[in-house]
């Protein structure tokens, strides 16, 4: 019923900025970035999950568990390099309104898209090339779902090029994240109170607030994982519930946020469920 809920609120939000031609604008179109990689994030998870439900077994053999793995650090990574693309792009909107035509044009956001996958990839696939140059003891594993610590467990040799290389990507990238938006929104909040417009101001103020939200939601989520891995008399089973629903929280809510808190997006919404779903 989850997957379902997730499936239904991202599709129909990559529907409606995808059908309108008055969305596909530049914050419009990061944004667009997001549900896609909510569903890249929870396919990669409730599938096996609902099989794991069907047949009452919760083995996981290697290929599927590597091809998960992969997918589910895609999300992750994809999900804060997002939220930071649109961080940046109310920066130059609030702070540098005149200028925000000519800095967010079609050609740099493509750019920006591009290149965030691009590293996104680059990162994960470094990572995977890492992990399967290793030699492994066995080929099933136990669990809800995999991910790259979970991998390392099957490994019969040092990890410490692994994890040295982990630790340094997830170091790099939440310093450069955080650091980002971090910047900009302090830049957005002085704009924000310097200006004398309280309508402008209001408005700027609930985006900014609903993306910062979001972020600082997935960096608690994240954290807990994190930990999680690290205390290691804490029982399995809650140990990896609380983990898939790390992963499958932010995209069951983020169609939510997006369509009911954006206006443009929310009337659009309305409009696709009047015309094109239930035409009178």
């Amino acid at each position: 019923m989850s997957y379902m809920i997730i499936l239904f609120c991202n599709l129909i939000l990559i529907l409606t900025i995808v059908l309108n031609k008055c969305l596909h604008q530049p914050m419009y179109l990061i944004l667009l970035n997001l549900p896609v990689n909510d569903l890249i994030g929870s396919t990669a998870v409730f599938p096996q999950i609902i099989k794991q439900i069907l047949t009452g077994s919760r083995m996981l053999q290697y290929p599927t568990c590597v091809a998960q793995a992969f997918f589910i650090h895609i999300y992750a990574a994809g999900t804060v390099s997002i939220l930071t693309a649109m961080a940046y792009d109310r920066y130059i909107a609030i702070c540098f309104p005149l200028k925000y035509n000519t800095v967010m044009t079609p050609t740099n956001i493509m750019r920006i898209i591009t290149i965030m996958w691009l590293l996104d990839l680059l990162a994960i696939c470094v990572l995977f090339v890492l992990l399967l140059n290793l030699p492994r003891c066995r080929s099933e594993i136990s669990q809800i779902y995999c991910d790259n610590p979970s991998l390392l467990t099957l490994v019969c040799a040092s990890t410490v090029v692994n994890n040295i290389y982990g630790l340094f990507t997830v170091a790099i990238s939440q310093v450069v994240a955080n650091g980002m938006i971090l910047y900009t929104y302090l830049q957005i909040l002085v704009t924000c109170f310097r200006s004398k417009h309280s309508d402008t101001k209001a408005k700027a103020l609930q985006t900014c607030a609903t993306h910062l939200t979001l972020y600082l939601l997935l960096e608690c989520l994240g954290l807990f994982t994190i930990i999680s891995y690290r205390i290691k008399n804490m029982s399995p089973t809650p140990e990896e519930i609380h983990r898939a629903a790390d992963i499958n929280f932010p995209p069951t809510f983020n169609p939510i946020i997006y369509g009911l808190k954006t206006k443009e997006i929310r009337e659009k919404m309305v409009h696709f469920f009047k015309n094109r779903i239930f035409p009178i």
